[in-house]
């Protein structure tokens, strides 16, 4: 019960004036159990039904979010600022935010989408790929207010980043020699 409460407690607060960022940020292998690569989502913002699948032979950033969490929103905002940061790589980057919070559905995630101009693929995670997560990664994926993010690169090797703030430039630096191989 205590975790639950410094949990919601952590995502009510505001965020430190100055977070500290790594550049680049240490990425973490993670075991590749690709099954959830051919798990059915949906793009918000074009109905588009897609895989991780689908993106083979690219680098997948994928960030856990809710639309409830502003934490998740300023993590969005640097995710944002990707293609610009990474250049012309950024053909060879694809961008996933999954809303984990199972009491929000696709209207609810295009609305806040759409508020805030965020134009990449943004789906909800079916209950499956949120339990994935969980059991082969780690639990707190499903919480969005710790910043979760990982990355697969061109041969499917999955990778975790700290979690927590991370800046466009970190994460930038972080992608970019998965980017240019």
């Amino acid at each position: 019960m205590l975790a639950v409460l410094v949990i919601v407690a952590g995502c009510a607060s505001t965020p430190a004036a100055s977070p500290t960022f790594f550049d680049p940020i240490p990425a973490v292998p993670s075991p590749t159990v690709p099954s959830w690569f051919n798990i059915e989502l949906t793009d918000v913002n074009s109905g588009r039904v897609f895989k991780m699948s689908d993106f083979t032979g690219k680098v997948v950033l994928v960030d856990t979010m809710a639309t409830w969490c502003p934490t998740c929103q300023g993590e969005m905002s640097q995710v944002q600022q990707l293609p610009e940061i990474v250049g012309p790589a950024s053909v060879d980057l694809v961008r996933v935010s999954l809303d984990v919070d199972p009491n929000e559905d696709a209207a609810i995630l295009k609305k806040f989408a759409v508020a805030n101009n965020f134009d990449w693929l943004i789906a909800v995670a079916p209950i499956e790929l949120g339990r994935f997560l969980e059991v082969n990664y780690d639990q707190d994926y499903l919480n969005p207010p710790l910043q979760p993010m990982l990355f697969i690169d061109r041969q499917g090797g999955v990778y975790g980043l700290p979690f927590g703030i991370k800046s466009a430039s970190s994460i930038g630096q972080t992608l970019a020699p998965h980017l240019s191989q």
